[in-house]
């Protein structure tokens, strides 16, 4: 019973990052950004749902890989590379976390104007 009630929790928990992570790349995608969706379990076997935001045209190699991670009160996105250290915003403010992810990435293309 336990086995079951994990895997439904695990599958459940998954829904709920990638439906998360959706609506981010509407918001970033709306800025301008790029978005690799790394969640489709039979491209992209990974255990957590990621998605890629990069830059499109010059600078294509400026990006960062957000992740949805359970938090206090909630969910919250994260900069996967930095796991629980790379908390941005919680999930319920897109635009929050749209925001964040625009000023990283404009920082990170032109450093000099910071």
């Amino acid at each position: 019973m336990e086995r079951l009630l994990l895997r439904w929790r695990t599958r459940r928990g998954r829904r709920t990052a990638v439906r998360f992570l959706e609506m981010l790349a509407g918001a970033v995608g709306s800025r301008g950004w790029r978005c690799v969706r790394l969640y489709e379990p039979e491209e992209f076997p990974l255990p957590v749902p990621l998605l890629w935001i990069y830059a499109s045209g010059v600078a294509e190699d400026v990006g960062v890989v957000v992740s949805v991670r359970a938090a206090p009160g909630g969910w919250a996105y994260h900069r996967a590379q930095r796991g629980r250290f790379g908390y941005l915003v919680p999930c319920g403010d897109v635009d929050a976390a749209a925001e964040q992810v625009d000023l990283l990435l404009k920082h990170r293309m032109f450093p000099s104007t910071w």
